[in-house]
């Protein structure tokens, strides 16, 4: 199992050699279409759709993913003939507080353009200290529940009609938020709602 990441990642010094040593890999179509198309089989790969752009929503006690024009996922897992499978992990937003970003505030349109050069932006997080509470870089201490539904099996198609993958990408959706429907009282409020852009 490889997890990817944005190339920018690994320009940072010393955040690279982190990444590759874990077993990070680019989230390039090509590294994804290498992992996965590799004889032996049994690869998988681990990717956050939502990327920068669900980092800016991500918030004590929100729900925000953005799946509804993140396809190319869904368009590699097809041609390789590899089951996507939902996972959604609760408490992750909850591990860090964050400045308040409204859509028009001069740190939203700061974020944004930085997400239009770089394809990620400044983050601003408070969490805890090591020996006080009250502020610090390490996360609170909150669970992160992680929760996995079977996996969507997908004909292996080398061009598939824009209308497979709209389908595809459909049935994803539906069970990420089964998934998150399921598990919610479980995890989190019970009046959290799932949003999906």
């Amino acid at each position: 199992m490889s997890f990817l990441t944005l190339n920018f990642n690994f320009l940072v010094p010393l955040f690279r050699e982190i990444i590759l040593f874990s077993g990070g890999c680019s989230v390039a179509r090509e590294s994804m279409n290498y992992l996965l198309s590799k004889r032996s089989g049994g690869n998988g790969v681990v990717i956050i759709p939502g990327g920068a752009r669900e980092a800016l929503e991500a918030s004590p006690g929100t729900n925000v993913l953005y799946l509804r024009k993140r396809k190319g996922f869904i368009k590699v897992a097809i041609q390789n003939g590899a089951p996507l499978v939902p996972v959604y992990s609760f408490g992750e937003s909850d591990i860090y507080s964050v400045p308040k970003n409204p859509k028009g505030s001069l740190l939203r349109n700061i974020q944004e353009k930085s997400i239009e050069i770089f394809g990620a932006f400044p983050l601003y997080v408070f969490g805890r200290g090591i020996f006080q509470y009250s502020f610090g870089l390490l996360p609170n201490r909150k669970p992160i529940t992680a929760v996995v539904g079977a996996p969507i099996v997908v004909e292996k198609i080398q061009n598939p009609t824009n209308e497979y993958v709209d389908s595809v990408q459909e049935n994803y959706i539906t069970a990420l938020s089964q998934l998150f429907y399921e598990h919610r009282d479980k995890y989190c409020r019970a009046s959290s709602e799932l949003i999906i852009n």
